[in-house]
């Protein structure tokens, strides 16, 4: 079974986090984001990198007022701007034609997710949406993998998983997952990283290749 992450993988969005965050830092008076706090956020659920802004920045609000914040920042271009990576609809509708089962995993705010989904067409190539927000784990935790594979009645090793983040990867991999690394410009530093987990042939990965 084919396994997508959403950011990065088949959704060129990436780049938008780093704006929302400049946006909503600037109106708290930070005036530059920090790379420590990107990498934070980048590996990390809503929930936790919400607490972790909270924190770091000692802002007067809650991790879900903070979570708020960042939704209203991105609804607008998750739902009417963001690009699909190139390939990723063909790839999407030959695997569907192929019999592959499919789905999302994603550490994407569940409203934002289906604000892609739904302007894309993906949902009827799509058999379900798991969000580390619906599942309670994040993807860095190899045992959301494994209880993934067991919801969809798949043995891990029969799962295979796409995805641009080292540190996901990394953890579907320990679980037993087959994974093949998207190139994205947010994890350019850790190319060789990601040939060495995915191995050869899997990194990087185009939507434009052969279903595995």
């Amino acid at each position: 079974m084919y396994f997508f992450d959403l950011d990065g993988t088949l959704l060129d969005s990436n780049g938008i986090w780093l704006d929302i965050d400049i946006a909503f830092l600037g109106r708290h008076g930070v005036d530059r984001v920090p790379e420590d706090y990107t990498d934070y956020v980048t590996h990390h659920a809503f929930s936790d990198s919400a607490e972790y802004t909270r924190t770091y920045f000692n802002l007067p609000l809650t991790p879900e007022e903070i979570v708020t914040a960042w939704h209203d920042l991105a609804q607008d271009a998750y739902a009417s701007q963001l690009p699909l990576k190139p390939g990723v609809l063909d790839f999407l509708t030959r695997a569907k034609k192929a019999g592959k089962r499919c789905a999302l995993l994603t550490s994407c705010m569940p409203q934002l997710c289906q604000g892609a989904v739904d302007r894309h067409g993906l949902s009827p190539l799509l058999e379900e949406i798991f969000t580390t927000a619906r599942l309670g784990l994040e993807k860095r935790d190899p045992e959301l993998y494994l209880q993934v594979a067991k919801l969809c009645g798949e043995r891990p090793e029969d799962c295979i998983l796409f995805d641009d983040s080292p540190v996901y990867c990394s953890s579907a991999k320990q679980a037993g997952w087959q994974i093949y690394g998207v190139s994205d410009p947010i994890f350019e530093d850790r190319a060789d990283e990601m040939v060495q987990l995915c191995g050869p042939g899997r990194f990087p990965f185009s939507f434009s290749a052969l279903l595995p």
